[in-house]
């Protein structure tokens, strides 16, 4: 079996090496921090994903050792793979700030103002962007867009003023369920997520595109207007689910579970999908086992306490005997 080819891709000045295949994003991903650019239609999970939003341009200043030329122009890194001895800028380069900033103005261009009221506000993607990389006004100075209301069922709300078209929901729905009911329909400034035909999305997994939806287009109709993220509690929970893994995310405030989300790694993406029988309808805890996270010093600290019973115990008999 022969040995997996690795290229050298240096990004930020940050040298690393890296499998034939991967992209600029997942290379910077790997190193971590301010080095990986942000991404708002990309999700590692979704096959054909990426290439939409536009917010993880970057320059290449190097091509690769054996063509060293830079691209003319800045790529999109989820959809970019790295050659030996590519040479990348991102916070760097002077150009991939201007044009971020760019992208963000573009994507806020039509998103109204609704932080204060969306149940997404306090984990939203787009306002992590805005802040990092936003402005303090807009130049925007023409109506808003405006759309008829969808119903998408009992459990899902659409905001379609929210939505910036990642289309992560519909690579989601054709990925994970049978048939799916909704895409975008339309182009260009009128195109817009909805069912072609008024319909409810009712697959067993469809939950979770509420999960994969970067702003608060799609949001949980059982968590609606109900408390705030930040007065939550998560805490990993599983059960035994005949459909999914049952490896969810509780999120408590006392002894009350408000909502239930697929588990999710440090980009926000989600671990297990989920079926709609655990997000929505086991709210209990007495449903769920949680996983409790405990300290190694804890463990030693009741390690040193029962050891110290136990001796006690042991020579209770003898201070009975005289």
């Amino acid at each position: 079996m022969s040995e997996q080819q690795l290229f050298k891709v240096t990004i930020d000045n940050i040298t690393i090496e890296v499998p034939a295949g991967t992209t600029i994003l997942n290379a910077a991903r790997q190193i971590g921090g301010d080095v990986t650019p942000p991404a708002m239609c990309y999700y590692s999970k979704l096959e054909g994903s990426g290439g939409k939003c536009r917010t993880c341009l970057v320059e290449v200043s190097k091509g690769s050792e054996k063509d060293p030329r830079p691209m003319p122009k800045l790529i999109a890194s989820c959809r970019t793979t790295v050659m030996d001895g590519m040479e990348v800028k991102n916070i760097t380069s002077e150009k991939v700030v201007d044009a971020r900033a760019g992208v963000v103005e573009f994507l806020l261009l039509n998103h109204p103002l609704d932080c204060p009221i969306c149940d997404q506000a306090g984990e939203c993607h787009l306002q992590d962007l805005s802040y990092d990389h936003g402005k303090e006004g807009t130049r925007y100075e023409f109506e808003r867009r405006t759309f008829k209301k969808h119903d998408l069922g009992p459990y899902i709300q659409l905001h379609m003023t929210r939505c910036i078209l990642c289309y992560r929901c519909v690579y989601t729905a054709d990925q994970l369920s049978k048939e799916r009911s909704h895409g975008v329909l339309d182009r260009g400034d009128h195109a817009q997520i909805a069912t072609f035909i008024e319909k409810s999305l009712d697959n067993e997994f469809i939950g979770n595109v509420i999960d994969v939806c970067p702003v608060g287009a799609l949001t949980d109709k059982t968590f609606r207007f109900k408390n705030r993220v930040w007065f939550l509690k998560p805490m990993d929970a599983h059960r035994d689910c005949p459909t999914c893994s049952g490896k969810v995310t509780l999120w408590n405030r006392g002894d009350e579970v408000y909502r239930v989300t697929a588990r999710k790694d440090k980009w926000g993406e989600v671990e297990d999908w989920i079926c709609n029988t655990c997000r929505f309808e086991t709210k209990n805890t007495s449903d769920w086992l949680l996983k409790v996270h405990v300290k190694l010093t804890d463990i030693l600290l009741l390690h040193r306490v029962i050891t110290k019973v136990l001796s006690a115990c042991t020579s209770l008999p003898k201070l009975l005997l005289l």
